[in-house]
């Protein structure tokens, strides 16, 4: 088989989610090693997923390795080229479905030993600390804004060369942050596909007790992220980073 950007998308996605949510279950399930880890662990685990998302999806063909709708549409925002925005979309959300599932074979016995419904939601898709759908979605927005300026800064030509290989591992220092200073109010999804596809594994899985995939919510975590990310190519554009 030959690597392509869609497979490397799909299959970065894919490791992205996988290591992401994996994280999130680890510390949100009963009777895992990980069990209570806390925020720190979880915020780690995402920075951790997204560089090694990062790695895997330029090894199997994407140069761009965006792994996210909202980082897709800002560049093509910022460059005014939205080819790769049909191909892109429907690879993330491939990506993130099947690491989604993954997560939930790799902790099959821990759901039922969970009680509660709303952490097994946690393990697949995001949820406000405070249900306020004006401020969540400002949240979701601002966040991914800071995503996209922080990548337009790591990518900038007036930092000069830089190494071969850094530039995933500053991705990951970018989201780590995003989630240690944002992500306490809604769990920083900024990530379209990151929420959306996981959320309708949760729907379709047969997971014991699993109770509401809350699609009330489902629009903030896709049209948050959307809205800051074209907000983020268009600065990315005005002033030429």
């Amino acid at each position: 088989m030959q690597t392509s950007p869609f497979l490397g998308e799909l299959i970065g996605t894919m490791v992205l989610l996988l290591l992401g949510n994996g994280v999130v279950a680890n510390v949100v399930l009963k009777q895992t090693k990980g069990e209570n880890a806390g925020w720190i662990v979880i915020t780690t685990g995402w920075a951790f997923a997204v560089t090694f998302g990062v790695f895997v999806a330029k090894a199997f063909g994407s140069i761009d390795a965006h792994l996210s709708p909202a980082v897709t549409l800002a560049f093509a925002v910022a460059t005014d080229d939205y080819s790769k925005i049909p191909s892109y979309f429907l690879a993330q959300m491939i990506g993130a479905f099947l690491g989604a599932i993954l997560v939930w074979l790799h902790h099959l016995p821990h759901w039922g030993a969970t009680p509660d419904p709303g952490n097994k939601l946690a393990c697949f898709a995001t949820g406000p600390a405070i249900r306020n759908y004006g401020a969540n979605f400002l949240s979701e927005a601002l966040g991914t804004i800071v995503l996209i300026l922080g990548l337009a800064g790591i990518s900038s030509k007036g930092l000069g060369q830089m190494a071969v290989g850094v530039g995933p591992y500053l991705v990951g220092v970018l989201v780590w942050s995003i989630g240690l200073s944002l992500g306490g109010t809604t769990g920083y999804a900024i990530n379209p596909a990151r929420d959306l596809a996981p959320r309708l594994a949760h729907a379709v899985l047969p997971i014991p007790g699993k109770g509401s995939s809350d699609w009330g919510y489902a629009w903030v975590p896709v049209l948050g992220p959307l809205v800051g990310a074209a907000i983020g190519g268009l600065l990315i554009a005005w002033y030429k980073l």
